[in-house]
């Protein structure tokens, strides 16, 4: 075991304070990475104030992680020391099941390990810490690859930003004269925006907000809808061929469905509560339309997202902070006062 320095909370009502965490032993296909970057998703906050239930104390947080392999065990084919990596949302599955067979690891029927805050029954159930801390060490599966000419910091928020947005997109298709809407401008809509420009779709940013539109644009809307305008959205009606719904709270979704076009697609990525108004059903029926829902992604896909990112230059709008201004990062973020992702220096907590 190897004792290092973390960032972390001890309950619902602390604040994350530093502290110091054992990370295993490597074992033969393990890579031992320094930690770079480490993105701070919503996820982050809601885990550590127990939003969710079911939070274990300590928790460490983090599932954006961009680092330097230090280490690698003696199976260890894939990479080598001084490479740089990335962990996501994941570090382990069963790896033998039907989704884990189709390289869907994250839909694994014996459920996934998280990168943070599950139990790990390979390695007595201990439960997983992230990636606020100056090391991790995961399953040479379960690491990517960096393109080079990626900027590393804003490299990081891909790793869950990135592939929840990216995969919806690629699965159903995405591309060349469709027009696709992003419901929601934050971390994974402005990813959203992103990759459906660079798709080659038209792109329409929807919004409660006329205040994001320039924003939007800048990112790659070809268009804005503001959703609280009913006179835009009864314009709009039956145009779209995608919906990314982006919102990561529960809401009203009825007003977004008659949007989309016959076998047109709705995907849900944000929200993962009880929805606030009846599902009106008629819509759907009459124009065979559909609502399904996306989490991260698997290792494959991921990787194709990064070479992707890399072809394309593409990054996530990032404001790089120091590991002790993590709680008024959270603060910030609960009053969507960020563009678009908070991202760590952990130089900042080894130098602490």
């Amino acid at each position: 075991m190897n004792k290092i320095a973390a960032f972390g909370a001890h309950s619902a009502t602390r604040p994350l304070e530093p502290m110091v965490i054992e990370r295993r032993s490597p074992e033969q296909k393990d890579v031992v990475i320094e930690i770079l970057y480490c993105g701070v998703c919503h996820s982050d906050l809601h885990s550590t104030r127990n939003d969710w239930g079911g939070t274990s104390y300590p928790v460490v947080p983090g599932h954006e992680i961009v680092g330097r392999v230090t280490s690698v065990g003696n199976a260890v084919s894939k990479y080598a020391i001084g490479d740089t990596v990335a962990v996501g949302c994941l570090v382990d599955s069963c790896r033998h099941c039907e989704s884990c067979a189709d390289d869907l690891e994250q839909y694994c029927e014996a459920g996934l390990v998280g990168t943070y805050g599950s139990p790990d029954p390979k390695h007595n159930n201990e439960i997983t810490k992230g990636g606020y801390s100056t090391q991790i060490v995961v399953d040479q599966h379960f690491v990517l690859r960096v393109p080079s000419n990626l900027d590393l910091k804003a490299a990081a928020p891909l790793l869950c930003a990135g592939i929840t947005s990216w995969s919806p997109l690629s699965y159903w298709g995405v591309g060349k004269g469709d027009t696709v809407g992003v419901i929601g401008l934050g971390g994974i809509g402005h990813m959203g925006v992103k990759f459906a420009h660079a798709m080659g779709a038209n792109v329409v940013m929807i919004s409660t907000s006329p205040a994001k539109a320039q924003d939007a644009k800048r990112l790659g809307a070809d268009e804005v809808l503001i959703s609280s305008d009913g006179d835009a959205m009864q314009q709009w009606q039956s145009k779209f061929d995608f919906l990314l719904d982006t919102i990561p709270v529960d809401h009203d979704i009825n007003p977004y469905i008659s949007l989309l076009k016959r076998d047109g697609t709705m995907a849900m990525v944000g929200a993962f509560g009880q929805l606030p108004e009846p599902l009106i059903t008629g819509p759907l029926v009459m124009q065979r339309r559909r609502i399904t829902g996306s989490i991260i992604g698997g290792l494959k896909e991921t990787q194709q997202m990064l070479d992707f990112c890399s072809e394309h230059n593409i990054v996530s709008d990032v404001e790089v902070i120091n590991m002790q201004q993590i709680n008024d990062a959270y603060e910030r973020m609960l009053q969507n006062d960020i563009k678009y992702r908070f991202v760590i220096d952990m130089a900042s907590l080894k130098e602490s």
